[in-house]
């Protein structure tokens, strides 16, 4: 990607962030709407912004992880909510399919994706086996031409409107990860129950829930890579992924340090500013190199989970210091600062939690 792509992409990241998301934040952030904002992916995708990972042939623009970083913090520094929502449509819902898909796959999904006509959802997480995915339990049993998947996976985002899953499940009984395989499960398939959204601290404008399998049928021609391949894709996505939760929690950190800033206008100076904004801009460093590694095609897991680790925990660190500086007004719960402590918290646990990073970086450094 070139760098007036990056910048192309970041002037439409802004517009949109500020024509679309946020005029409709607080009530995003208040989470009572019965209705799924489909708003945003229609919005997004009339600018182009819904395929940024995806490939020229199949409807996207290729713009790489730099850019679709930049739009996710853009986003999640008016409303956190918004920006769950579209990561993981863009990245872990769509990704694999570019990585692991077959063309018959690609040219039957990726459009539809990449368009916003239909809507991706990450279906890995189970109650059992949250840190630990190659201890999941879903199965897949082979039956001709047709795999049967039961099971129930937890906390998927956008569960309820998506259109299509990337499913993981363990297939031909083999233990641990070699037996994980991935499937491409459309929502209106038989059997494919999402549960009622949860009601969650912070985050309350996505959608979380449960997604009940219930001897759902899919064509073997839906096996997304080869048997066995599914925790690869799985790891793969979530690496990639992780630079945008990075820039997620690197939005939440600015949209904090805004509020902050707007307060203390009219107070008394504070140095605290100063800490909020230097570790605002380490944390866009970090995801931004680790972003141009992705797309320089250079090993970059190590400098993904270290971005995810230090951005998220620096999330929660401005995100406390502003409700702090802006009280008692940010004893209210739609207060910009408050929404954002509540938010920043999920950053820390989604995609690998924290724990797991410190694995992560510690394994690689020691390799």
């Amino acid at each position: 990607m070139s760098v007036d792509a990056a910048l192309d992409v970041e002037e439409l990241a802004t517009a949109f962030a500020r024509d679309v998301v946020r005029p409709r934040a607080v009530e995003m952030a208040r989470g009572l709407s019965a209705e799924f904002p489909l708003y945003l992916l229609d919005e997004a995708a009339q600018r182009g912004l819904t395929g940024l990972l995806v490939p020229r042939q199949y409807g996207g623009s290729a713009a790489g992880h730099l850019a679709f970083a930049h739009f996710i913090e853009a986003v999640a520094r008016e409303c956190a909510s918004s920006a769950v929502i579209l990561d993981v449509h863009i990245s872990v819902a769509t990704e694999p399919i570019v990585i692991f898909g077959n063309d018959e796959q690609k040219q039957r999904y990726l459009p539809r994706l990449a368009s916003g006509e239909w809507l991706g959802a990450f279906a890995l997480t189970e109650a059992g086996s949250g840190s630990d995915a190659a201890a999941l339990r879903a199965t897949a049993t082979r039956r001709g031409d047709t795999y049967v998947l039961r099971g129930t996976k937890a906390f998927i985002t956008n569960a309820g409107a998506a259109d299509l899953y990337v499913v993981m499940a363990r297939a031909g009984g083999t233990a641990g990860a070699r037996g994980i395989s991935a499937f491409l499960v459309e929502a209106t398939t038989p059997g494919v129950h999402p549960q009622p959204r949860l009601h969650k601290m912070g985050l309350r404008g996505s959608w979380t829930a449960e997604l009940v399998l219930d001897d759902v049928v899919v064509p073997v021609q839906n096996l997304l890579g080869e048997e066995g391949q599914g925790f690869r894709a799985a790891m793969s996505a979530l690496d990639s992924g992780r630079i945008g939760i990075s820039a997620q929690a690197t939005g939440i950190a600015q949209g904090a340090l805004d509020a902050a800033v707007a307060h203390q206008r009219s107070h008394a100076y504070t140095t605290a500013l100063a800490d909020m904004d230097a570790l605002t801009a380490a944390s866009r460093a970090l995801y931004r190199h680790a972003a141009a590694m992705c797309d320089a095609a250079e090993p970059f897991s190590r400098q993904a989970a270290a971005a995810k680790l230090y951005a998220t925990d620096a999330a929660m660190q401005v995100a406390h210091a502003a409700v702090e500086l802006c009280a008692p007004d940010s004893a209210s719960e739609d207060h910009p600062a408050a929404i954002r402590l509540r938010d920043a918290k999920a950053c820390q646990i989604y995609e690998g939690t924290n724990q797991v990073q410190r694995v992560v970086i510690a394994r690689q450094l020691l390799a």
